[in-house]
């Protein structure tokens, strides 16, 4: 059994089709399905089903895509490792994302790294808090950084910062002449949000059943910040976010926040994230304590030139 028959039926497994695995993989269609055949006749038994919606796995397909991606992910470790020992410390590290607030603190903290560390490639995707946090127990990356955080014993939570979500508005919205906005005020006025599957959304419903309302509806349901901020400057909605998410379009005037009333506050913790039963590559060892020791540090930075 060759490597690259496992790594053809890894990307089978994550594109559920034979013709999109042999784009990504830039190969032939033919190419995929002989390994495929490979990998059958070596275990001896069937690993997909062909059907008119792609391919499905059957148990024993199930079963060698768990330990494939397992035995891929040791291998890289182990060249990793190997690399490091003739110092040439490359790698690539994977991480998940999620929160306004991110950007602002992660960007410069990879920007350093990749300084220190050239040769290392960073992949860096988006998602809910909880879809990162299946993408790190499933092996599928390396670390999380996220907010609003479902609690996870299998977590091996580096660092976690207090980070609160505040009212965010145009400097002539009647909301920012307020020293701080109870929840009634704000619900006078259309808002921009993302939806209900994120957990900045489900803490406001949350905290305005708790002062006795009934969750409003958002004039703009969105995840993508750029569109919040735009809304907000043309005073078509209230925005509900970290400051330092704002802080380069604050500290040019064209936005304003200010906090709720405090016993209103919506607060959450920022946290980095490995799964504990999987030993990191040496990459992504070294950029978890980068990061542990950068972010925190950038975030209390960021939050104190927006007070």
């Amino acid at each position: 059994m060759q490597l690259h028959a496992i790594t053809y039926f890894n990307e089978l497994v994550r594109s559920r089709s034979i013709r999109q695995a042999a784009e990504t993989l830039g190969v032939s269609p033919t190419a995929i399905s002989r390994q495929l055949e490979n990998l059958e006749y070596y275990f001896g038994a069937p690993l997909v089903e062909r059907g008119a919606r792609g391919i499905m796995l059957t148990a024993a397909g199930e079963l060698l895509a768990a330990r494939s991606r397992s035995m891929m992910r040791d291998l890289e470790n182990a060249r990793q490792v190997i690399d490091d020992l003739r110092g040439l410390k490359r790698g690539n590290v994977s991480i998940h994302v999620n929160g306004a607030a991110i950007n602002a603190i992660l960007a410069p903290a990879l920007a350093e790294f990749y300084t220190l560390y050239p040769a290392v490639t960073i992949q860096v995707t988006v998602s809910s808090a909880q879809e990162a946090m299946n993408a790190v127990l499933s092996g599928n990356t390396d670390m999380a950084v996220t907010m609003f955080s479902p609690p996870d014993a299998q977590m091996d939570v580096r660092f976690k910062l207090r980070v609160r979500h505040e009212p965010v508005m145009a400097p002539d919205h009647p909301l920012a002449s307020l020293a701080e906005i109870p929840l009634e005020a704000i619900r006078k006025h259309p808002l921009a949000m993302p939806d209900r599957s994120f957990g900045i959304r489900r803490t406001f419903d949350h905290s305005q059943r708790i002062a006795g309302f009934e969750p409003v509806d958002t004039a703009f349901t969105t995840s993508s910040l750029e569109l919040q901020k735009e809304l907000a400057r043309h005073r078509a909605a209230v925005l509900v976010l970290p400051a330092m998410s704002v802080m380069r379009e604050i500290e040019a005037g064209e936005l304003v926040a200010r906090p709720f009333s405090s016993v209103n506050e919506i607060a959450t913790d920022l946290q980095l994230g490995r799964a504990r039963t999987t030993a990191p590559s040496f990459a992504a060892a070294r950029l978890a304590d980068f990061l542990e020791e950068f972010l925190p540090a950038q975030a209390r930075l960021v939050q104190d030139a927006g007070q």
